[in-house]
């Protein structure tokens, strides 16, 4: 018998589609640039996300790193800004046409279980590797929920994207709960302001 467990294999928590389409909203959102914001966000804050999001050891990003992720940000966010599933399927399909590699299985030289990617490589660009792996996601959201794969805030001024949720449509309009409530309130003060 022997006298310690086997040492089990490396969890899959962070490589599922529904861990990769949140880490692709988060970093959307972290990416989108306020209103009247002149800078993108450091390449410090960007890591943090990822590492948030399960990517594993130490996550080094330069500006440059940075500057391409935004550019796949803007592009990416043009299918959650989709109003019915075809326009975010089209959308989606020019971004895989033209941004992404062949499909392929990767272990990351056996650090992690067997998962599909669709960058060049292993250590492909950041900005390469985050259109890739969002596309995947964004992919299977829309095949699985036949509907857009989310939405962006109806909060004027707030620049961030939500993920839709359970079965059916659905009703979200806001990305949180304080835009909801803002918006509401706004609303009730217009209402009583014209009595």
């Amino acid at each position: 018998m022997p006298t310690s467990m086997p040492t089990p294999p490396p969890s899959a928590d962070g490589l599922g589609v529904p861990a990769m389409a949140r880490r692709t909203v988060a970093l959307l959102n972290a990416l989108a640039q306020e209103a009247g914001s002149e800078h993108p966000p450091s390449p410090s804050a960007v890591a943090e996300v990822l590492r948030e999001h399960g990517e594993p050891g130490p996550v080094e990003l330069s500006a440059h790193d940075v500057e391409e992720m935004s550019a796949a940000a803007v592009s990416l966010r043009e299918v959650f800004t989709a109003d019915d599933v075809d326009l975010a399927a089209s959308r989606l399909n020019r971004l895989l046409a033209r941004s992404t590699g062949r499909l392929r299985l990767t272990s990351h030289a056996g650090t992690t279980p067997w998962h599909p990617h669709l960058d060049s490589a292993d250590d492909a660009p950041w900005g390469e590797w985050f259109l890739a792996s969002s596309c995947l996601a964004l992919a299977v959201l829309i095949w699985d929920g036949r509907r857009p794969p989310g939405g962006h805030c109806a909060s004027p001024g707030c620049p961030h994207v939500y993920l839709a949720h359970g079965s059916g449509p659905t009703t979200r309009r806001y990305c949180s709960r304080r835009c909801a409530t803002r918006e509401r309130v706004a609303a009730h003060r217009r209402a009583r302001a014209r009595r």
